[in-house]
């Protein structure tokens, strides 16, 4: 009888140990904070003339800088693009283009942690 008490009493503190050990583990490849892994990014904005007036029906273009994937948004009625769902580790250079005119390019980096990021791109007048 004293030989079950001590296993039983050995016993249970190594189940705990486990039963931590196995929570710990499934918490970290969840793909949360925890396993190292970033949710994915949203990036959004509006496209802007040189008066800060928004422009309708500009090509907005996202490049991604790894695979130089590249796609489009034409923006809304009130100059608004969104491109959802991002990867978080990639750096993305965008701009937009109306008439011949372009805005500068601007890159939303990978070191950039924020879920939902907003982006102005402001068109110059064309000469």
């Amino acid at each position: 009888m004293r030989k079950t008490k001590l296993t039983a009493s050995l016993l249970m503190p190594a189940a705990m140990l486990l039963m931590a050990v196995i929570s710990a583990s499934a918490l970290g490849s969840s793909g949360g904070p925890a396993g190292g892994q970033r949710q994915m990014r949203n990036l959004s904005g509006h496209v802007l003339d040189h008066h800060d007036d928004p422009l309708a029906k500009a090509v907005v273009y996202l490049k991604n800088t790894k695979t130089l994937a590249v796609k489009t948004y034409i923006s809304d009625p009130d100059g608004t693009y969104r491109f959802p769902a991002l990867s978080p580790n990639v750096d993305y250079e965008i701009y937009a283009e109306m008439d011949g005119a372009r805005s500068d390019i601007k890159t939303l980096s990978a070191f950039d942690t924020r879920a939902n990021v907003n982006l102005s791109l402001h068109i110059k007048q064309s000469k």
